[in-house]
């Protein structure tokens, strides 16, 4: 693949945003901002050694990433907090061409801080809605239950999500160490969620391989799959993945981080392009792996030598995949034609 023309500026190139979790989304001045203000003691990895050195490789390079994830959402301690993330997370994300962002919490998380997992919902809601209004951007909120608890704490997480299908809550997910908890225990949450019509979200494909991914298309059914990559280990999967148009969250330099692979050049976009599978690229934890949306763009572009009408191919599949209005998708795709054309 070459491109003789001159690049255009991918910060330009209109986007949607589909994977990025909450605390992972936090700019890292703000972490070390209430960090200090409360006197919270950070590990050296979040902040003369940030961004930390990474691998999922094994459960102990797991708990690690996941420690230091725990110790960044203890930051939060107020209202006021939650709504800078938010802000924050949505002008970074303006600022790098996003016009669609779709935020990934588990609410169980903060519940003990913010008086329940309800009450926290309601907060990142209106955060959210108030944040979409004045930055200007489209940004809603996925709920997303951890594997790692029991099947039960998914379902309530399922209802509460169903409870705000009509009020910012768009899908459903679930999250963390994939090698760990019973997917197909989940099943149940997920069908209750489908039936509040909500998107169907989960991770899958990430940290275990292809034989995952076929378990988390037959117990729950998703619209998308969070990372979803190692499905390109199964040709007969990804064919039937496309098939069933089920699309992929690909966050590149994570899976690079995590140890997933040995780098970019070995992320198999362009396998998945090459399969017809609709693909919209996330940068899952910036906070943690250093690198926000545009950085995934720019990451593929050089370790495939993707072209500009690649890269334009893979923004309008972002907002194909996402859950924002047939109006909203269309003004969109028009812009990603249009910096195209320029």
């Amino acid at each position: 693949m070459t491109d003789p023309a001159p690049r255009r500026d991918l910060t330009a190139l209109p986007k949607a945003h589909l994977h990025l979790h909450f605390t992972g989304s936090m700019r890292h001045s703000t972490l070390v901002e209430l960090a200090e203000r409360d006197g919270i003691v950070l590990p050296d990895a979040l902040v003369d050694d940030w961004p930390p050195q990474l691998s999922a490789s094994d459960e102990k390079g797991w708990f690690r990433f996941q420690r230091l994830y725990d110790v960044a959402r203890s930051v939060l301690r107020t209202e006021d907090d939650v709504r800078r993330l938010v802000r924050e997370a949505a002008e970074d994300d303006r600022a790098e061409g996003s016009r669609w962002l779709e935020i990934q919490v588990d609410p169980s998380g903060y519940a003990a801080r913010f008086g329940g997992i309800t009450t926290f919902l309601e907060l990142v809601l209106d955060a959210v809605a108030t944040t979409s209004r004045e930055v200007g951007i489209g940004m809603t909120t996925i709920v997303a239950a951890n594997r790692t608890r029991h099947p039960l704490d998914a379902r309530t997480l399922a209802r509460l999500a169903a409870q705000y299908a009509d009020k910012g809550v768009v899908g459903f997910g679930l999250s963390n160490d994939e090698r760990r908890g019973d997917t197909e225990a989940m099943a149940h949450a997920f069908q209750l969620a489908r039936r509040a019509g909500l998107a169907l979200v989960p991770h899958a494909g990430e940290l275990r391989g292809a034989g995952h991914v076929r378990t988390a298309l037959e117990a729950l059914a998703p619209d998308r799959l969070g990372h979803g990559v190692r499905a390109s280990e199964d040709p007969d999967l990804l064919a039937e993945l496309v098939e069933r148009e089920v699309a992929f969250e690909v966050c590149p330099l994570s899976n690079v981080s995590l140890g997933v692979y040995s780098d970019p050049a070995s992320v198999p976009l362009p396998e998945l392009i090459a399969a017809g599978a609709t693909v919209a690229l996330g940068a899952d934890d910036p906070l943690l792996f250093g690198s926000r949306l545009v950085g995934q763009y720019a990451a593929m572009r050089a370790a495939h030598n993707l072209t500009d009408a690649e890269l334009a191919a893979l923004a309008a599949s972002s907002f194909r995949a996402s859950n924002a209005s047939a109006e909203m998708k269309a003004e969109s795709l028009a812009a990603v034609r249009a910096w195209l054309d320029d």
